[in-house]
This record gives C-alpha cells, structure tokens and sequence, in this order.
C-alpha cells in the first residue's frame, strides 16, 4: 500500500523544519542555507553554562541572546557572543528546538568534513547539555537516537561527527566521554556514518 504524501511519517513528524516533539524558543541568530545545501551531516557538540552546571536556563539566554553577562565570572569570556544550535538535549532527555532545520544555524564555526568547508552550510547542530570528555546521561542517548533517525527520515543524513572531528584542534566536544558505539547501535546506521577511529571507544 502507498501511503500519500501528506500522511508519511516524516510529514506528521515536521513542519517547515521544526520538529513536533521538541519544544521550540526560536534564536535570532540563523540564516539561509547555500542554494542546493545538501544537509547531509549531523553534529553534536557539548555544552553547559557555566561549564559543569545543569538544569537552569544559561544556555537557553545565549541561544537567544539574552543571557545576562554579568550573572557569572565565567560569561565575560564569552561576552557579545553570537551562536544557536538546532537542538539542545538537556540531561533529563529534554529537546529545545532553537532554529529550523531548513535554516542555518551558527554552531560550527570554522570547520571542514567529508571534503566540504563551512560546515554550518550543510549541517543539523546538536548541543548535548554536557562537559567535553564527561559522560553523558541514558535520557539524552535515548532523545538523541530518536532525533537522529527522525532527521534521517527528512533529510538525506549521511553522516555524524562531533565538533571534535569537524573542528579538530580547535574544539574537543562532545569529548571521549560519548559513547559512539552505543549510538551506533541504537540507530543501526554503518559504521561508515560515523567518525572514524570513533568507534571502537566506549562500546560498554
């Protein structure tokens, strides 16, 4: 049986690149895509605010930019920055949505994989609610995963890295403390969509 366009799962998933289940807050800081982007590549990336702090709204303030600078020594380092992700998964499992996936979003910055620049272009950012090389919480794998394959389901994702591996040199995120293999698992992608040398670390 066929079933019509309008009643595929991917369109009862999103609308306009939003996805049904995350909760959105809109960031001012996104743009076009390139003419015939090929979005293709998921990154993840680690963050918290101030690093090693969970659960308040820090991240949420920068993503739009509303975050009181003065709050906390640690945001005059990053004063006047601009920057959103797609998504953030905070470590309770919960998903924000920040800007469309039909968007760019400012998450990559300087960076380069699978032969192409300017990763932003062409790629969906996922910020893990985290420190770079510490562990990750099961409700955040388990969002992650089902964000993951319903991404896939909408746009031709052909592979995942972390900042680390777009970035290398530069950012260290998400870090040694995410488990690829697991990942790989939960989502039954090839081995081949992920980083490589990723693999073989944190296969517990």
């Amino acid at each position: 049986m066929t079933i019509p366009p309008d009643r595929h799962p991917a369109s009862t998933l999103w609308q306009d690149g939003w996805y049904r289940f995350a909760r959105v807050l809109r960031s001012p800081n996104a743009g076009e895509r390139p003419a015939n982007a090929l979005i293709d590549l998921i990154v993840l990336h680690s963050i918290s605010l101030p690093p090693g702090h969970y659960g308040g709204d820090e991240v949420l303030q920068l993503f739009t930019n509303t975050l009181h600078w003065d709050a906390h020594p640690y945001f005059e380092s990053i004063r006047g920055m601009q920057v959103s992700a797609h998504f953030f998964i905070r470590r309770n499992g919960e998903l924000w949505q920040f800007v469309s996936c039909d968007a760019r979003a400012w998450h990559a910055g300087r960076s380069h994989y699978r032969g192409r620049d300017n990763c932003n272009d062409d790629s969906i950012g996922i910020e893990l609610e985290g420190v770079e090389g510490e562990a990750f919480e099961a409700a955040q794998y388990e969002t992650l995963a089902g964000l993951c394959a319903a991404l896939a389901q909408r746009y031709p994702v052909a592979y995942i890295a972390g900042h680390e591996h777009i970035a290398p040199g530069r950012k260290q995120d998400p870090g040694n403390g995410f488990r690829w293999a697991f990942l790989q698992r939960a989502l039954g992608w090839r081995t081949q969509c992920f980083p490589a040398g990723a693999m073989p670390f944190h296969d517990a």
